[in-house]
């Protein structure tokens, strides 16, 4: 079950600074009743709220030519260290922009503008994921961001973000080593729902009981077609490859827009 059963209780989002917009329209129900069929109901009609909401986000990256990535994980993973690397490698070639998601606190987005890169906050309070609502609110904010990146951070959990598309072209999972290889088989939801799967903090491999090959093979039997990318944010190694794998898919976004444009071209030009 999804957020309207979960406990969350009402969630005030912040966008922005500490002393920024604030709205309460987004309210998760508390798990309060012992019916379930009004809990099913409930839960449905805040994906299908929240899934109404996504497609307009997915239009807006669409028509902008924006790549966005929904970074997913537990907490510790190492999202924003990798943030961090990842803005350092590609600032100053693309337009670029990070959605942040926490429960409290901007620290995160204080890091993101730190590395060079423009960042906003949502701050969730009670509330243990981002939703599509949330993300197109927050992108009123933003500006020039036409064919570039835009990373969205979501709020440490592998659970509550798996069932709330955002809109993003695709969805990345980070694993570190320090945690169990046997995430995949524990929480598969976020792991089927995901194309890319980072194994974060791999120089720590020595000094940690984790199976590298378990944990794809894991990853694999929830979802064959996910790809695996093996790096340290810390020391470097790998980070080449999830760039390229970046630069990629954007590549690919740019020329998805390229061809709407000239099939539209080419169907006015039919009206002439």
């Amino acid at each position: 079950m999804m957020c309207g059963v979960c406990g969350c209780g009402k969630v005030e989002v912040q966008v922005g600074s500490t002393n920024g917009h604030r709205h309460d329209e987004h309210q998760h129900t508390p798990h309060q009743t012992d019916d379930t069929r009004r809990l099913v109901q409930i839960e449905q009609d805040i994906l299908s709220e929240n899934a109404g909401y996504a497609v307009a986000n997915r239009e807006l990256f669409e028509q902008q030519a924006l790549l966005a990535l929904n970074l997913v994980s537990s907490p510790g993973s190492g999202k924003t260290s990798l943030l961090t690397a990842t803005i350092t490698r590609l600032s100053g070639q693309v337009p670029l922009a990070v959605i942040e998601g926490d429960q409290q606190t901007s620290r995160d987005a204080e890091r993101i503008r730190a590395a060079g890169a423009t960042a906003l906050q949502i701050n969730t309070g009670k509330g243990c994921h981002l939703d599509a609502h949330m993300i197109g609110h927050a992108m009123q904010q933003f500006t020039n961001l036409q064919g570039g990146l835009l990373f969205i951070e979501n709020v440490g959990n592998l659970v509550c973000p798996a069932g709330f598309y955002l809109g993003e072209a695709h969805r990345v999972v980070i694993l570190s080593v320090t945690e169990g290889d046997d995430k995949p088989l524990k929480y598969p939801d976020i792991f089927h729902h995901s194309d890319l799967l980072l194994i974060n903090k791999i120089d720590l491999l020595p000094y940690v009981e984790f199976d590298l090959n378990a944990c794809i093979d894991y990853a694999r039997r929830i979802n064959p077609d996910i790809e695996v990318i093996q790096l340290s944010a810390r020391t470097g190694e790998g980070m080449e490859s999830w760039v390229d794998w970046v630069n990629q898919r954007r590549q690919q976004r740019l020329q998805q827009r390229i061809s709407a444009l000239q099939a539209e071209a080419i169907r006015l030009e039919s009206l002439l």
